[in-house]
């Protein structure tokens, strides 16, 4: 391919925001630079949700040689606290991320006041003493203009006096706004006198209590871009109607500057959306104060430290967000490719080993009592230079309870009173029988192995049709294994939220309504390999012919606790 051809290739391959990030690059814009932004609101943990958007500021940033701030959106400090603040630092740390500069909206809470200041001196905002009710009767539609406030021209003395007292204590909330005066008429009813500050008496978690007056999120976040001088603004596809207000704002702010070669230009991109997912932070929290989920970490939740703990890596989530891309449309996306990349990602790094989460104990009838052998078993057969590890064999094995049938199906290759089996990494032997409690329950299997088939010696390879996998009972160690599912078991809980509650659910009562009952189930007593004793959380394992686990941070010195991360192969398609 000559030169030419690889730069329509590379063109080709570019998505839509790049291309025109190289477009300006080309122009001169900016001065040829590249500055974007990661602005959440600390009202909550991140989810999967914002890692797409933050691989895309952060990721716009250092293809072309730029910077990506962190600016936290701390406009209401009801909802607001420094735990998510910490929370999100970590999270973005984890994604492998590093910003440039940490902001907060809070820093520019002083010269978004003078602008406010300065819109009512030049007849430009007004105080309003209507309710929030009337306020939006006034808007129309967007087919009817809408109708003027009373207050709309009130004198500009009265308005910043009014201000004051918003600011100073003397105004309960909800009593007076400060609304921008633009046009009652316009198409797009963001125009239509928008609310740019309201009054909140709640200490911040920054500026405590200088502050009772707080910019609307549209009033500060296009300004806080231009204060910080952000080229790429880029955001999700709902601010597509916010757009001109923001260019709006940042025409009336711009001071003089050059806007046609240095403003903030904001470009939308679609969320991700997941089936079988619910990610809106409102409700996250219900599920957390209400203990439907035992934390913001829990395994279940769509947060990134939820699939942190769970056992996913930054590698498969940066994996899956290529996968889907960047578009100007929105789709809902399928769970199950986000489940394919983080098995492609522990496929070739995670360690397999032996444990047997439902045990039922298999004697091997004709094996020496006392003898004991070390078997050899590979750590991971993708990665040649990942060696191997060493697993004791002996008379008394633990197995898979679903491994053993007295009368099975044609197919069913494993234990069955007659066959051989091998077990992995040993033996082949042949099951000769069970015994059962009182109630009919397997409490022991029993096979003959054959001495000359150990794995790894010359002509040992005799072929059987079923494999299955063992521990040692006198060499190995008892852990906690918990199985996780998917949360919610309607495709898209999102939608069939707001229908219950049309229908006059809480939230809560549509949330228990839609919840998986087996989305946790608990495995007080399983056996795994004692090469595990020193697993830290965190650390990946597949557990062989079962799935990709990771140690939970609920692990002690003597108990091990192993989170499911995902199924060997995916289940729930075939659902």
């Amino acid at each position: 391919m000559n030169i030419s051809e690889e730069t329509k290739e590379e063109k080709k391959s570019l998505n839509f925001i790049e291309a025109m990030v190289e477009e300006d690059l080309r122009e001169g814009k900016n001065d040829g630079r590249v500055q974007t932004r990661f602005p959440p609101e600390p009202n909550g943990y991140l989810h999967i949700g914002h890692a797409k958007a933050i691989c895309l500021d952060f990721g716009m940033a250092k293809k072309y040689g730029g910077v990506c701030n962190l600016r936290f959106d701390d406009t209401n400090p009801t909802k607001e606290d420094m735990e998510y603040v910490d929370a999100i630092k970590e999270d973005i740390q984890w994604l492998g991320f590093k910003w440039g500069n940490e902001y907060y909206a809070s820093d520019y809470f002083q010269q978004l006041w003078d602008f406010a200041v300065r819109l009512i001196k030049e007849g430009k905002a007004y105080v309003d003493e209507q309710s929030s009710e009337q306020i939006a009767a006034q808007k129309g539609t967007p087919t009817q203009p809408g109708t003027e406030s009373p207050y709309r021209n009130r004198p500009v003395e009265e308005s910043l006096e009014l201000f004051n007292k918003m600011n100073n204590g003397d105004v309960e909330e909800g009593k007076m706004v400060l609304r921008a005066k633009i046009d009652m008429a316009n198409p797009n009813m963001h125009f239509r006198d928008p609310i740019i500050y309201r009054v909140i008496k709640t200490s911040h978690h920054r500026t405590g209590t200088k502050w009772n007056a707080y910019p609307m999120y549209d009033f500060a976040h296009g300004q806080s871009d231009f204060f910080e001088g952000v080229t790429h603004s880029l955001c999700t596809l709902e601010f597509v109607v916010h757009r001109p207000l923001y260019d709006f704002f940042i025409d009336e702010l711009k001071e003089g500057k050059d806007l046609d070669n240095h403003r903030p230009r904001q470009t939308e991109f679609n969320k991700l959306n997941l089936n079988y997912t619910l990610m809106s932070k409102r409700n996250l929290l219900v599920l957390v104060k209400e203990g439907l989920v035992s934390g913001w970490d829990d395994p279940r939740m769509p947060t990134l430290c939820g699939f942190r703990r769970r056992g996913y890596t930054p590698e498969s989530i940066h994996n899956f967000i290529d996968k889907i891309g960047y578009t100007t449309y929105d789709a809902l996306n399928d769970f199950a490719l986000l489940e394919s990349s983080i098995r492609e990602d522990l496929n070739a790094r995670a360690t397999r080993v032996a444990a047997v989460i439902n045990p039922v104990k298999l004697v091997i009838t004709n094996y020496p009592e006392n003898q004991v052998e070390v078997m050899q078993a590979v750590n991971n057969p993708e990665d040649e230079t990942a060696g191997s590890h060493e697993i004791e064999f002996s008379r008394e094995l633990w197995i898979e309870r679903e491994d053993f049938m007295e009368e099975a199906p044609k197919k069913y290759f494993r234990m069955v009173p007659g066959n051989e089996v091998r077990l992995k990494n040993a033996y082949i032997v042949k099951c000769t029988g069970c015994k059962k409690d009182a109630d009919g329950n397997v409490v022991e299997v029993y096979a003959e192995y054959d001495p000359t088939t150990r794995s790894g010696l010359e002509g040992a390879n005799r072929k059987v049709k079923g494999t299955i996998h063992w521990v040692s009972c006198a060499h190995c160690i008892q852990a906690e294994v918990r199985l996780y599912d998917r949360l919610w078991t309607v495709e898209n809980p999102r939608d069939e939220l707001a229908r219950l509650q049309d229908s006059g659910l809480s939230p809560l009562d549509a949330m228990r309504k839609m919840m998986n009952p087996d989305s946790l189930e608990t495995r007080p007593v399983c056996y795994v390999e004692k090469y595990l004793a020193n697993a830290k959380p965190l650390e990946h394992f597949q557990f062989q012919r079962i799935g990709y686990f990771t140690v939970d941070k609920d692990s002690t010195e003597n108990h091990l606790v192993f989170n499911r991360t995902v199924t060997l192969k995916d289940t729930w398609s075939k659902q």
